[in-house]
């Protein structure tokens, strides 16, 4: 199998397009913002692919779901909130230049959005492919996982179109990842004039935060890493209350499932301080097996092409938790998500749109696989 050449993928387009959805700034939570932003995303989609983009209301904010038509064979998963606050556009506006492209969400994600749309449009025939943009995924994914599982066990295989691996790498396994928070109350008192009556928040919090941290298994690819704390209110007055945020990533559901029992067993160490804990590993593991078939695919189209695990999750986790095969990665090419120097590199734009929809049509013309 080799990549057919269409030549019908426009880089131009692509860009105008990608400064569309950029500049309809679209912060997670923000509900108003991501209405505005999954209007904007609909109108791409069906300027470029026809047909009409359904826009499903959540608490999160709307999440926006295209289909081609017929047998559902292939979701195309990804989203439009974006970790940046309203402003940001103001002092990182698009640009273009010296080869890359920037802006607020340009390589998490949609720049990879742009692209598999371009990518399918130059299909000419888009039945069996099912295009669906979420507005929850960076804070979690709580009101469109039922809808990405739903459509994901439909059509029997996943492209997550989030931004590329170092190198144009292809993701073909993620960690489990979640969040914990630990609650601690104590008792106020006098700092000065009687510290014994209190029940320092913040002396149970380092206990605390020592055993927590103490959870990671580094050699099972397991990180358990405090982030977050807080405790007291003023110099002079023993702390009540402390709270402390974790960060925890799993390769394995063993080790999520021992990182969840430890965090519901942890005791204080202090007498008549009480501990709250909340959270789990809400991401399962994403396995390189359940990548296998399509990177396999993906390498007949570029034999170039590497596939790597890395420890972020997406979407895709919760698809190859299904035993539906699952292909990360296949977004944008650049770096710097999160971050102010965010980038997309122009020159890989095409390819990577052409790269989707070769494997939009070897899925469609390969027997549908059987769940694991």
């Amino acid at each position: 199998m080799t990549m057919h050449k269409t030549g019908r993928v426009s880089v131009d387009a692509m860009l105008e397009d990608l400064r569309t959805l950029v500049e309809v700034e679209s912060p997670s939570r923000d509900v108003e913002a991501l209405a505005a932003s999954a209007k904007a995303v609909a109108g791409v989609l069906e300027g470029r692919l026809g047909g009409q983009a359904v826009l499903v209301d959540s608490e999160a904010g709307p999440h926006v779901h295209w289909s081609g038509g017929g047998e559902p064979r292939v979701l195309v998963l990804g989203h439009h909130d974006t970790v940046f606050p309203l402003g940001t556009l103001e002092r990182r506006p698009f640009a273009v230049g010296g080869g890359r492209v920037t802006g607020p969400g340009v390589f998490d994600m949609l720049g990879g959005l742009v692209q598999a749309v371009h990518g399918i449009a130059c299909l000419g025939d888009p039945s069996g492919v099912e295009i669906l943009v979420t507005a929850d995924e960076e804070v979690g994914s709580h009101t469109s996982r039922a809808l990405i599982e739903e459509r994901a066990q439909a059509c029997g295989a996943v492209l997550v179109v989030e931004g590329a691996a170092d190198g144009g790498a292809l993701k073909t396994g993620r960690k489990g990842c979640g969040s914990f928070h630990v609650c601690i109350a104590g008792r106020a008192s006098h700092a000065g004039l009687e510290p014994a009556a209190g029940v320092n928040a913040l002396v149970e919090a380092a206990h605390q935060v020592l055993d927590i941290a103490a959870l990671g298994r580094p050699e099972a690819g397991t990180t358990v890493t405090p982030t977050v704390a807080s405790a007291g209110t003023l110099d002079n007055v023993v702390p009540a209350e402390a709270s402390i945020v974790v960060d925890v990533r799993v390769e394995t559901a063993d080790e999520k499932e021992r990182i969840e029992s430890a965090f519901a067993a942890l005791a204080p160490h202090l007498a008549e301080a009480e501990i709250t804990v909340s959270g789990a590993v809400g991401r399962p593991p994403m396995p390189e097996a359940a990548s296998a078939e399509l990177f396999a695919l993906a390498k007949e189209l570029l034999p170039s092409l590497e596939g790597r695990a890395v420890g972020g999750g997406s979407d895709g986790n919760f698809t190859a938790a299904l035993g539906v095969p699952t292909l990360d990665g296949l977004g944008a090419v650049g770096g710097g998500a999160h971050a102010d120097h965010e980038y997309v590199l122009v020159d890989t734009m095409a390819e990577r749109a052409e790269l989707v929809a070769g494997l939009v049509r070897a899925i469609r013309e390969q027997p549908r696989p059987a769940a694991r």
